[in-house]
């Protein structure tokens, strides 16, 4: 390989920093900036104003000097000079580019096939690798069908692991053809335009894409709003119009606002996107229609078998004040952000943001499909927008970008696998025949020479989880006791046909809940009793411990106002429990997060008091005392008639004995409900259960999460918050706005004192649940009473609120749970028996 020097006496950086200079607007500066006009004899400007050397006039642009080729075709006067010269190599040959900068680097290549006599470059078939990564193989322009030049743009690491300060592009002709390139551009990215955590759909914990891991460009869109040229860019990218992509455009409408007023946020760069992006997006069709329940959908054709990094941009241009505008966003169907503020992020409207996503696609669809529509959350205008969109493939475990070359690296492996199994498979036909013998032999001596005895029953006991084989179609779980009957004090053991039954095989329009232990499902069982099916992930072992400690508590424990469990099912691998059907679903969705109507403050302590009794049992009325240890709003169920119920016993520990005062214990529970005696000093009494009720007193009365990140940071903490209040007299200044007017000045005094002594700070100055109990009880009678003479005189009410909380909610900010793996018996978050939500099926 030879570098080349040319003549000219500008180098390739000068020339890109001239072009910034007349955009005017541009903020950054590129250290490495390439603009490689290929087989041309002089330079070129674009009509983007930048310009391209030829590939012999810069001494950091080394070409092998194998059959060069150059051709050139000015009779097409519609195509750029650029696309009307090309280099075309009848071997395979090299660019090597000496960059200044390490890191991560734009390249972008140019292809049009060039009329020339000596070759047909249409026909070429080639391949492009950058730094050993696979960008095209087999690659051939008349394939594509198109009749104007082809631009591919990626993202390549240059001086990491796999290069040495050097981008090395290695372009190679198959047997008997050519292979061409007519421009090549290689320009530094500004520093962490892609150093962000990225969110992977379905969720998951978060990660940043490796700078071993390349990008290829697929889409860049800009919603709403028309093509954007390099002229309109920093980085010189392309943005296409998102009207081919609407599936169905009548219910979406684009708006536009002057790119002026845009603001980028203290930290953001505006390289992120131009400010014509963040001007102009695709807002619901007719959005302040009362009670809309569509989704604005794109669809984009993706190449199968890898991961896709998704950007997407928002600016909320459409509201006249903050917190006005709430969505969800969906990618594949999956809940990609729930109830989306973008001024909450922000703080200020026609502000930038942007959020990351990762998405597998190695099976199943070849579309990937973006959806933005109104939440549940609160009663607010029913609209949603989206402002940009970037489309990124990565590159594969075996570094390519390239699908055809994907596809030939499995079949590949799956030749060499195909061998390896039949070779394994005689020698375990081999093996077994000897064993067979072996054991023929084996039982024949037991026959013949055993002396008889009696055949002592063993004695079933449920003391773990087998893992069965095979496939049951009966109505008896094989290895368990028949399903019909109830096992040992265990609750009725289900055949896994009978849950399948009972689910319609499990089907995805029955799910009424989704957790931490996996989907829950409605079902009915074949006597019409209706149930909630609780299913475990099957892939994994997270869980167990709690599926056990959740029969193992239930079994013993029958209370009106705990949720009953009906029977489990153990059978081929499956972790699946079976409890009576609660219509109401969890109090949450009761306070919050949906359309429900809004309780009356006589059901909501109807609902406490049900609740409190549930866990005074817990305490004093079992055989032994019982710490539920994840009391929250998720965790009490309400049947069709509002009867509160407690459930999710997966975190329950037994309480101290006699003579001991605590439990100690590694912590497990939620944030925000958690006692904080409890987390300093891990040791654990029923007095942790009454902080954590307090907490859910408080949630009932202010309808909102105990845990809110998008609020100011005083109102973070439910508990704090309306201690604040609580001690300054004025709890009314806080409390859900639908109950004002209703709620009795006496009964909110008793309500808010007996939640103010459950949240003391040390569990020796807390009520037990019975005073609780008694509290909440006399709280109700005062709301009473108070209901009987409001009918002669109505001057016992609170009149007004003043000064209300935002009920802007942040999804499960509040579901955050705390796991030491100190303790060995429970392994998982305490969110697996709980959320038994209707999810938004969109």
């Amino acid at each position: 390989m030879v570098s080349l020097k040319g003549l000219f006496l500008f180098s390739a950086s000068i020339v890109c920093f001239l072009s910034f200079l007349s955009f005017g607007f541009a903020s950054f500066t590129p250290i490495d900036c390439f603009l490689i006009s290929c087989g041309s004899s002089k330079s070129i400007q674009v009509e983007d104003g930048r310009v391209f050397e030829p590939d012999f006039g810069d001494s950091d642009v080394g070409l092998s000097t194998n059959s060069l080729i150059s051709v050139s075709n000015n009779e097409n006067g519609l195509l750029s000079e650029l696309h009307n010269s090309a280099r075309v190599f009848t071997k395979s040959s090299v660019y090597t580019i000496s960059t200044k900068q390490i890191g991560r680097h734009w390249l972008r290549l140019h292809f049009y096939a060039v009329k020339n006599n000596q070759h047909n470059l249409k026909s070429a078939v080639f391949s492009v690798l950058a730094n050993g990564i696979t960008l095209l193989r087999d690659f051939s322009f008349s394939r594509l069908g198109k009749k104007e030049p082809l631009l591919k743009e990626y993202v390549v690491e240059i001086g990491g692991s796999s290069s040495s300060g050097n981008l090395v592009l290695t372009l190679s002709p198959a047997s008997g053809s050519v292979a061409f390139i007519n421009g090549i551009e290689v320009v530094s990215m500004p520093e962490g335009q892609f150093d962000f955590s990225v969110v992977p759909i379905p969720m998951g914990p978060g990660f940043v894409i490796p700078s071993s891991v390349a990008l290829e460009t697929v889409y860049r869109v800009n919603m709403g709003g028309p093509k954007l040229t390099p002229r309109n860019d920093t980085l010189w990218r392309m943005w296409n119009s998102d009207h081919l992509f609407l599936v169905n455009p009548g219910s979406a409408r684009n708006v536009t606002k002057d790119p002026k007023s845009v603001k980028y946020p203290a930290g953001e760069s505006v390289d992120i996107a131009p400010n014509w992006v963040y001007a102009t997006a695709q807002e619901m069709a007719d959005a302040r229609v009362v009670d809309q329940k569509f989704n604005i959908t794109w669809a984009f054709q993706v190449a199968r078998g890898f991961t896709y990094f998704i950007r997407m941009h928002f600016c909320d241009i459409v509201s006249a004040s903050l917190n006005n505008l709430i969505f969800d966003v969906y990618i594949n169907n999956q809940t990609a952000v729930d109830a989306l503020d973008v001024s909450t992020k922000t703080m200020a409207l026609s502000s930038a943001y942007f959020v990351d996503f990762a998405v597998n696609m190695s099976a199943g669809s070849d579309k990937i499909f973006v959806q933005v529509g109104p939440s549940n959350l609160r009663n607010s205008p029913a609209n949603a927008i989206l402002n940009g969109l970037e489309i990124m493939k990565m590159s594969s475990p075996s570094n390519s970008l390239d699908a055809e070359f994907l596809v030939h690296s499995k079949n590949f492996e799956s030749s060499n696998t195909k061998r390896h199994v039949k070779l394994a498979i005689f020698a375990t036909l081999g093996g077994l025949a000897g064993l067979l013998l072996i054991a023929m032999f084996c039982f024949l001596c037991f026959v013949c020479f055993r002396k008889p005895k009696m055949v002592k029953q063993k004695s079933l006991s449920w003391l773990s989880f087998p893992n069965h084989i095979g496939i049951s179609e009966t109505k008896i779980s094989a290895g368990s006791f028949a399903s019909t009957t109830p096992s040992r004090a265990l609750g009725r053991i289900f055949a896994f046909s009978e849950i399948r039954e009972a689910t319609k095989d499990f089907d995805e329009s029955l799910v009424i809940g989704v957790g931490g232990f996996g989907k829950v499902y409605k079902g009915v069982l074949e006597n019409g009793v209706m149930v909630a099916v609780k299913r475990g992930n099957g892939k994994s072992q997270q869980g167990l411990v709690e599926f056990r400690t959740e029969i193992e508590m239930l079994s013993k424990l029958r209370h009106r106002h705990l949720v009953s469990l009906i029977g489990y099912c153990e059978e081929l691998n499956e972790m699946i429990l079976v409890y009576e059907f609660m219509a109401g679903g969890p109090l949450r969705k009761h306070l919050y997060g949906s359309d429900l109507p809004h309780l009356s403050w006589k059901q909501r302590l109807e609902i406490c008091i049900g609740a409190a009794k549930g866990l005074h049992y817990l305490h004093t009325g079992a055989a032994e005392c019982i710490i539920h240890r994840d009391v929250k709003t998720t965790n009490i169920l309400l049947d069709e008639k509002l009867t509160a119920k407690v459930a999710d016993f997966g975190l329950s520990k037994f309480g101290p004995a006699l003579d001991q005062t605590h439990v100690s214990t590694a912590v497990k529970g939620s944030f925000g409900y958690l006692d904080p005696e409890y987390y300093r000093r891990q040791q654990l009494t029923e007095k942790s259960d009454v902080y954590s009720f307090g907490v859910v007193l408080m949630e009932v009365l202010c309808a909102r999460s105990a845990i809110n990140p998008s609020l100011p940071r005083e109102q973070v903490n439910i508990a704090e918050w309306a201690m604040h209040w609580q001690k300054k007299g004025q709890l009314e200044q806080i409390i859900d706005p639908y109950l004002v007017g209703e709620v009795s000045i006496d009964s909110l005094r008793k309500y808010g004192e007996t939640a103010e002594k459950c949240l003391a700070e040390y569990g020796c100055e807390r009520p037990s649940m019975g005073d609780v109990l008694w509290n909440l009880e006399y709280a109700l009678h005062l709301q009473a009473a108070a209901r009987q003479s409001l009918e002669d005189e109505n001057n016992n009410t609170i009149p007004d609120i003043p000064y209300s909380i935002l009920r802007v909610e942040s999804g499960e900010a509040d579901e955050i749970d705390i796991v030491s793996h100190g303790e060995s018996d429970v392994t998982t978050s305490s969110g697996v028996f709980s959320q038994l939500i209707n999810p938004k099926g969109r």
